[in-house]
Formats: structure tokens, C-alpha cells, sequence
């Protein structure tokens, strides 16, 4: 166990919260819950690795707890063992088909409490290290599609429900295919992982840096105006020039650059996400094609301004 995970543990009783703290104290950070609605709470709020959670409890009970804790996306996957001094197998059977991790009966014994609790953490740790690899682009350790996608649709959400606004940048790299052709792609690797840096550098509060596939890169920037993501998309482009990687092969030569097409919108039930991201890829599009090297940014009715 480590000082970074944290255990939640509800229970009506204090002297069982009392009990268990004690035995658990000097391995990992313990959080208190004297019901099921304030443990439901804190577990939404404080993201804990592990819950130990009481079956018999007034007006809440475990049960129900669990199965609340289980339909919240939220909390959904935390691991969760129940401790209960009821013997009837039923209700151990019973929690382990609503998910539960594990099952310990009172009365506590502190070295078989300690051990189960080291191995459900220890799996907890486990569980979150491959969610995290499954998350990351292994070239340039920035997040990777999936990632992006699954972010854009929380932000899309909730810019939604608070009436935000959203802006997202599309990013590829000028001239890449060129660069690759004089130099190999081992050249080319160390190209993106730099390219990846200076982007990752730009967005250092709110927002993701993900790389979409190939030499394309996006970066979602929640409650930035049209202006403040503009600014990022400059910096993104002052950032890769500055890195002076130029490139010289026979008939063509130049400089690596980027071209960024952007977009903001304020989600509404009128527009898809899907949408938003076509809306700026479509802009990177036309950039391309207009001479690479600079921002269009979509505006309302199919227009869009030249920024650079």
C-alpha cells in the first residue's frame, strides 16, 4: 500500500469507523462516512482507491448503497468490500453479484482486515496503470484518440449543462512525408515526439493535448473563447517553427510547420460533437490546401477567418 490511495469506509457505528481507521491509519489515507448518503458523497468527491462499506445501516443500507454507488458512472468501477456481522451466505452471495470486490464478517481480525485490504488495493493500483496505458500514445506519451474522444464527450456534456463554450484545435504537421523521405522514419519519430512537446507545453491549466493518428494532433481547450484558443494555435505554431527542423532531399527542401484548423461552439442538444470535430478539421483542410503554415477558424454560417 501507498501514501497516494485512500480508502473510504462507511458505517453507522462510530467505533467500528474508529476501529478500522485504527487498523488501516499508518498505510493509507482513511475518509469517514456515517451513512450511506454521505459515503456516496465522498466517494463522488474524493475518487477513493477502495470502500469498505457496512451492510446493516438505518435508512440506507449497504445494499443500496452499492447499488447506487454501481449506477454512477462516477463511482462505478471503484472496488468495494463489504463488512458485515451478518452469517447468512445469501447476503454474501448477494453482494458479490452486485459487484462487490469482497466480503469480511465481523468480528474484525486486523491482520486478514490489513491483508485483504493490501490486495484490493494493490489490484486497484494495477486496474488504473492499464486504464492509463490503454489511454496513452506510446510515441509521443501524449493521450491518445481514445482518450480524446472519451474527454470531448465529458466536456461536451458538461459545457452543455453550465452553457459554456468549447474550442477545439486540429493540428497536423506541414511537409511531414517529405521529412520522412530525406531523413527515415526513426528521424521522423523523434520529429512527432518534439512536435508533441512544444504542443503538450501551450496548454499547461485547462484543456488535452491528444495525438489524433499519424502526424495529427487536436487540442480541446474547455471555456476558451474563439480569441484565447487563437492565441494557443499561434503559440502551437511559433513553438514548432522555433525548432528550426529543416529539411533537404533533390527537389524539395523547406522547414517543418504546422496547419491548425479550429472551431468553438457552445454545446447544445442542436449539434453533435462529432460535428465540432469536423467543423475544425474542415478548416485544417482548407489550410492545407491554401498554402499550409496558418489558423482558419470556422465561423457561424460556413465562413471562416484567415488567421495566419
Amino acid at each position: 500500500m501507498t501514501e497516494e490511495q485512500s480508502i473510504l469506509v462507511i458505517d453507522d457505528e462510530k467505533i467500528n469507523l474508529k476501529i478500522i481507521s485504527d487498523m488501516l491509519n499508518d498505510d493509507v489515507v482513511v475518509m469517514l462516512a456515517k451513512s450511506g448518503e454521505q459515503g456516496i458523497r465522498k466517494a463522488i468527491e474524493y475518487q477513493p482507491d477502495l470502500i469498505l462499506l457496512d451492510v446493516v445501516m438505518p435508512e440506507m443500507d449497504g445494499f443500496e448503497t452499492m447499488a447506487r454507488l454501481r449506477h454512477d458512472a462516477r463511482t462505478s468501477a471503484i472496488p468495494v468490500i463489504f463488512i458485515t456481522a451478518l452469517n447468512d451466505s445469501s447476503h454474501e452471495e448477494k453482494a458479490l453479484l452486485m459487484g462487490a470486490s469482497d466480503y469480511i464478517q465481523k468480528p474484525l481480525h486486523t491482520n486478514i482486515v490489513q491483508a485483504r485490504v493490501r490486495l484490493h488495493l494493490q489490484l486497484a493500483k494495477q486496474r488504473k496503470m492499464l486504464e492509463k496505458l490503454a489511454n496513452i500514445d506510446p510515441l509521443t506519451s501524449l493521450a491518445n484518440r481514445r482518450k480524446y474522444q472519451d474527454v470531448l464527450e465529458q466536456e461536451w456534456q458538461r459545457a452543455m449543462a453550465h452553457q459554456a463554450c468549447l474550442s477545439l484545435l486540429v493540428i497536423d504537421i506541414d511537409n511531414f512525408k517529405q521529412y520522412n523521405d530525406c531523413y527515415g522514419h526513426a528521424t521522423g519519430d523523434k520529429v512527432l515526439q518534439q512536435v508533441a512537446t512544444v504542443l503538450a507545453n501551450q496548454v499547461v491549466d485547462k484543456g488535452l493535448v491528444a495525438r489524433y493518428g499519424g502526424e495529427e494532433f487536436v487540442v480541446l481547450l474547455p471555456d476558451h473563447s474563439q480569441e484565447e484558443s487563437i492565441e494557443v494555435a499561434r503559440r502551437c505554431m511559433q513553438g514548432v517553427e522555433a525548432l528550426n527542423l529543416a529539411y533537404s532531399h533533390e527537389d524539395f527542401s523547406g522547414k517543418v510547420t504546422v496547419s491548425v484548423g479550429g472551431a468553438t461552439k457552445s454545446p447544445s442538444q442542436k449539434c453533435r460533437s462529432e460535428d465540432f470535430f469536423n467543423a475544425a478539421d474542415d478548416m485544417l483542410g482548407l489550410a492545407k490546401k491554401s498554402g499550409k503554415n496558418k489558423i482558419l477558424w470556422n465561423l457561424p454560417s460556413n465562413l471562416h477567418a484567415v488567421v495566419e
